[in-house]
């Protein structure tokens, strides 16, 4: 069904465009050219902010962090393990879905820590990538108060990742 889908799209929005004597593949046309203009307002801060993720994976910041917040992640009932998906997440979805790949290979998509992981994955944000994306097609510059509030946002979605597999799939 899939399949169909986009070609199933193109020939209703044609076939809207011509029930009102409009020109559709002029409207496409445009579409596009408003596309590509968008893309143009994105693209550097997708390319700085994939380069900041490259540069602190690599450095071994990202495996500093992690060593120096695990106290407050236990506090906050996250497995230790489960660290460098929390520093990564608000980065990048990509690295983030590589993190819980790994802990899912390395633990089991059945463990704890596994459907922590899921879960993680599935109610937090790629905070900065969405900012930068939205803002960025916005035109807007200061981020003000969004930034500590979505940062806290995905804490909170972390934490409560983590207390619903404890609630729902207890240990034992």
């Amino acid at each position: 069904m899939t399949d169909y889908l986009v070609p199933v799209l193109l020939l209703l929005s044609s076939a809207l465009a011509l029930g009102r004597k409009e020109d559709s593949y002029g409207l496409l046309l445009e579409g596009a050219a408003e596309g590509l203009k968008l893309l143009k307002t994105i693209v550097p801060a997708l390319i700085v902010l994939l380069s900041a993720v490259s540069m602190l994976r690599s450095s071994g910041a990202m495996a500093l962090l992690e060593n120096l917040l695990a106290p407050l992640f236990l506090r906050l009932g996250i497995p230790k393990e489960c660290a460098l998906l929390v520093l990564i997440r608000p980065i990048s979805g990509s690295a983030a879905l590589a993190v819980g790949t790994d802990l899912m290979r390395t633990y089991g998509v059945d463990s704890t820590i596994g459907r922590t992981a899921a879960v993680m994955l599935g109610s937090t944000e790629t905070t900065f990538y969405t900012i930068s994306v939205y803002f960025g097609a916005a035109g807007i510059r200061k981020t003000r108060y969004t930034l500590p509030c979505a940062l806290f946002a995905d804490l909170v979605g972390f934490t409560a990742a983590a207390a619903s597999v404890r609630l729902f799939f207890p240990a034992g």
